[in-house]
Protein backbone atom coordinates (compact mmCIF):
# COMPACT_ATOMS: atom_id res chain seq x y z
CA UNK A 1 0.00 0.00 0.00
CA UNK A 2 1.39 3.75 -0.73
CA UNK A 3 0.06 7.04 -1.08
CA UNK A 4 -1.12 8.93 1.22
CA UNK A 5 -4.64 8.88 3.71
CA UNK A 6 -6.56 11.30 5.75
CA UNK A 7 -7.80 10.48 9.27
CA UNK A 8 -9.52 12.84 11.75
CA UNK A 9 -7.82 13.36 14.72
CA UNK A 10 -10.19 15.09 17.65
CA UNK A 11 -12.18 16.35 14.70
CA UNK A 12 -9.43 17.93 13.03
CA UNK A 13 -7.81 16.60 9.34
CA UNK A 14 -4.20 14.56 9.26
CA UNK A 15 -2.56 13.56 6.37
CA UNK A 16 -0.80 10.21 6.41
CA UNK A 17 1.41 7.70 5.23
CA UNK A 18 -1.18 4.99 4.39
CA UNK A 19 0.61 2.39 5.48
CA UNK A 20 1.24 4.00 8.86
CA UNK A 21 -0.20 2.82 12.41
CA UNK A 22 -2.49 4.84 14.26
CA UNK A 23 0.26 5.19 16.62
CA UNK A 24 3.00 6.68 14.07
CA UNK A 25 0.49 8.84 12.15
CA UNK A 26 0.02 10.74 15.66
CA UNK A 27 3.86 11.33 16.55
CA UNK A 28 4.45 12.30 13.30
CA UNK A 29 1.63 14.87 12.75
CA UNK A 30 2.91 16.08 16.94
CA UNK A 31 -0.12 14.01 18.56
CA UNK A 32 1.99 11.97 20.09
CA UNK A 33 2.24 13.48 23.57
CA UNK A 34 -1.79 13.38 23.77
CA UNK A 35 -1.94 9.45 23.60
CA UNK A 36 -0.68 8.58 27.30
CA UNK A 37 -1.22 10.43 30.30
CA UNK A 38 0.68 10.42 33.32
CA UNK A 39 -1.12 8.12 36.43
CA UNK A 40 -0.35 10.94 38.54
CA UNK A 41 -0.81 14.62 37.18
CA UNK A 42 -2.76 13.37 34.08
CA UNK A 43 0.38 15.27 31.69
CA UNK A 44 0.26 14.28 28.26
CA UNK A 45 2.88 12.06 27.73
CA UNK A 46 4.57 9.94 24.95
CA UNK A 47 3.71 6.39 23.81
CA UNK A 48 5.30 3.60 25.64
CA UNK A 49 6.06 -0.14 24.22
CA UNK A 50 4.77 0.95 20.46
CA UNK A 51 4.67 -3.12 20.10
CA UNK A 52 0.86 -3.79 21.35
CA UNK A 53 2.25 -5.13 25.11
CA UNK A 54 1.55 -2.34 27.49
CA UNK A 55 -1.78 -1.01 26.63
CA UNK A 56 -1.07 2.43 27.20
CA UNK A 57 -1.82 3.79 23.49
CA UNK A 58 -5.50 3.07 23.69
CA UNK A 59 -8.10 5.34 21.55
CA UNK A 60 -11.18 5.35 20.21
CA UNK A 61 -11.47 5.12 16.38
CA UNK A 62 -14.64 5.24 15.25
CA UNK A 63 -16.36 5.20 18.21
CA UNK A 64 -15.25 1.83 19.20
CA UNK A 65 -12.72 2.52 22.47
CA UNK A 66 -10.19 0.63 23.47
CA UNK A 67 -8.20 0.58 20.52
CA UNK A 68 -4.68 0.35 20.64
CA UNK A 69 -2.97 2.80 18.34
CA UNK A 70 0.35 1.02 17.69
CA UNK A 71 -1.49 -2.13 16.08
CA UNK A 72 -4.35 -0.34 14.52
CA UNK A 73 -3.25 0.15 10.64
CA UNK A 74 -4.86 3.63 9.24
CA UNK A 75 -7.42 4.05 6.45
CA UNK A 76 -8.82 6.91 5.13
CA UNK A 77 -11.77 8.76 6.61
CA UNK A 78 -10.98 7.07 9.77
CA UNK A 79 -11.77 9.04 13.01
CA UNK A 80 -9.92 8.96 15.91
CA UNK A 81 -10.50 10.59 19.44
CA UNK A 82 -7.56 11.02 21.98
CA UNK A 83 -7.96 10.30 26.26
Amino acid sequence: MSGEVTISVDGKPVRCAAAASVAAALLASGHGPAVRRSERRGEPRGLFCGMGVCFDCLVTVDGRSGVRACMTPVRDGMKVELP
